[in-house]
């Protein structure tokens, strides 16, 4: 698991920012987190909202978020952002923004 303080792809030492990159970056856990951020979701609705991805990935992105303390299961057994995922989400925002300029820019730029 990404986890600050241990190694991670791009950091020897683990650094909090390099972590976060390492777990936002394994395919899907962007998508998760985006999913979540209107209220809890049971597993197969998350499934289908990504797009049917299969469901040993979700399983397994669902563990490591969870293990980060981004994600929750409730006592209903659906899935939510906790806390801190919440922040990250929020977090994610400007990126979001950013990236939506950069896209209009190349596309300005005929790229």
């Amino acid at each position: 698991m990404a986890t600050p303080g241990r190694p991670v792809r791009g950091s020897a030492t683990g650094r909090p920012i390099m972590a976060a990159l390492d777990l936002f970056g394994r395919r899907w856990t962007l998508r998760i987190v985006w999913e979540l951020h209107g209220g809890p979701l049971g597993f197969r609705p998350l499934q289908q909202r990504c797009d049917g991805m299969s469901s040993s990935v979700l399983r397994q992105r669902l563990v490591e978020l969870e293990e980060a303390g981004l994600v929750l299961k409730t006592e209903d057994g659906r899935y939510g952002l906790s806390p801190l995922g919440q922040d990250a989400r929020e977090a994610l925002g400007p990126l979001s923004r950013w990236s939506e300029r950069w896209a209009a820019a190349l596309a300005e730029d005929g790229r």
